[in-house]
């Protein structure tokens, strides 16, 4: 199968910085989102080190044969080094990011989630979403307080409960399955899914006539439409026919 993608971010239309950073590379086959946390810039160096750091490490020899294991390795090296820089400078202090990251290895895709970025896979015209958010609200939607499109207008929608960065240890969520042609994966920051509802989203995916990159630029500026009250980036991977190049 060949791999196509796209990319995009911007700050919305509330916000003064971009605290979200994300990863693209059909060579090592790694896509990956994080939101950073923390004041005075701080979320957006410790989103950087998520990047950063997965992208070095997964980049390696070897990691793509044993792929939960090198994601959960990686991820807790993104942890361990966004800790110790908040450790170290008093303005880091409490810093702190989303990674959601999905490599393709062996027929099968896999996905590490900390946070609430998610991931979404279109299949079939089916969309599901493959990650569980890491919030408070989450919760209360898993135990039916909460319907999920009520979610985001929760006023403790903003409190997640695991996150990189913050504390010595984490682990990441690890979700994986048979990767097939036609495939179409989201990773997306809550930038988007805290303005489109999963319904929104799935007719922009199920939009045959837009390439990857196009599906990217149209959910970016419908989250912009909708207000843009954060940070906005998504990832857009579609498993197409034909030889790997």
């Amino acid at each position: 199968m060949r791999i196509r993608y796209g990319s995009q971010s911007d700050q919305g239309r509330i916000r003064t910085s971009n605290e979200d950073s994300f990863f693209v590379n059909g060579r090592t086959n790694l896509f990956l989102v994080a939101d950073g946390m923390g004041g005075h810039a701080a979320g957006e160096i410790a989103s950087g080190i998520a990047r950063d750091t997965l992208q070095e490490l997964l980049a390696k020899p070897g990691a793509a044969r044993n792929p939960t294991e090198a994601l959960q390795a990686a991820a807790q090296a993104a942890n361990a080094r966004i800790y110790e820089a908040q450790r170290h400078t008093a303005e880091y202090s409490g810093m702190g990011s989303t990674l959601t990251a999905l490599m393709f290895s062996g027929g099968k895709y896999y996905v590490a989630q900390v946070g609430d970025s998610r991931a979404y896979l279109l299949r079939d015209g089916e969309l599901s979403q493959l990650t569980k958010d890491h919030s408070v609200v989450w919760h209360l939607f898993e135990t039916g307080v909460l319907r999920k499109q009520d979610l985001s207008r929760h006023p403790q929608k903003n409190l997640i409960t695991r996150s990189i960065g913050p504390h010595p240890q984490v682990e990441a969520d690890i979700e994986s399955g048979e990767a097939l042609e036609n495939d179409l994966f989201l990773l997306c920051s809550d930038g988007l899914t805290d303005v489109l509802a999963d319904d929104a989203i799935h007719k922009i995916l199920s939009d045959g006539a837009m390439d990857p990159q196009q599906i990217a630029d149209t959910l970016v500026n419908a989250a912009n439409k909708g207000g843009g009250p954060d940070n906005v980036t998504v990832v857009v991977v579609r498993l197409e026919p034909g030889d790997a190049e």
